[in-house]
């Protein structure tokens, strides 16, 4: 796929971007055998490469890249992804997948823009780990406190008042 920022995506441009990532997953955890952490933006509407997804996925990347150095993990390999159904990245991560989760959970917990991201961790065997598994609750509305899918399913908050509210979160970590 070809990078076009601002451009809106179809349903079936979104579905073969998903089908691609979990083919790029399952490629990269036979080649290196380890942990894998799979990372997106929080990209609600049919936009999903902008200027605000790629400000937001740099912070992100960043924050991934440091938490594993702080905690002394190897990064094996690790590439990022300028795709026109949003910004995505790859780390496989010589750590086990049990602690990387709970680390990553950690970090969409406390950083400003942790609610902003989408980080997967995967078993070396490819099992998705889930905040369910780790006795949490779904996560959160980017604006109210309810359950991020109810909303979702509801459309309770405009896309105008979502990326507004991501703007102001993006604006509030810059300029922290």
């Amino acid at each position: 796929m070809t990078r076009s920022a601002d451009r809106a995506v179809t349903l079936p441009e979104l579905l073969a971007s998903r089908d691609a990532r979990q083919a790029r997953q399952t490629a990269w955890l036979k080649q290196h055998g380890v942990t894998l952490m799979s990372f997106t933006v929080v990209a609600p509407g049919p936009v999903k490469d902008s200027d605000l997804t790629r400000r937001i996925f740099g912070h992100g990347l960043q924050a991934l890249e440091g938490m594993a150095r702080d905690a002394g993990w190897l990064a094996i390999a690790k590439a990022s992804f300028a795709l026109m159904t949003g910004p995505e990245a790859l780390l496989a991560i010589n750590a086990p997948a049990q602690t990387v989760k709970r680390a990553a959970i950690a970090l969409e917990q406390t950083h400003p823009l942790g609610r902003l991201w989408d980080i997967d961790v995967l078993t070396p065997q490819g099992e998705i780990l889930s905040r369910q598994q780790f006795s949490l609750p779904p996560r959160a509305c980017l604006i109210c406190s309810r359950a991020a899918a109810l909303c979702a399913r509801e459309q309770s908050h405009s896309l105008a008042e979502l990326l507004a509210h991501m703007e102001i979160r993006l604006n509030d970590a810059e300029h922290a």
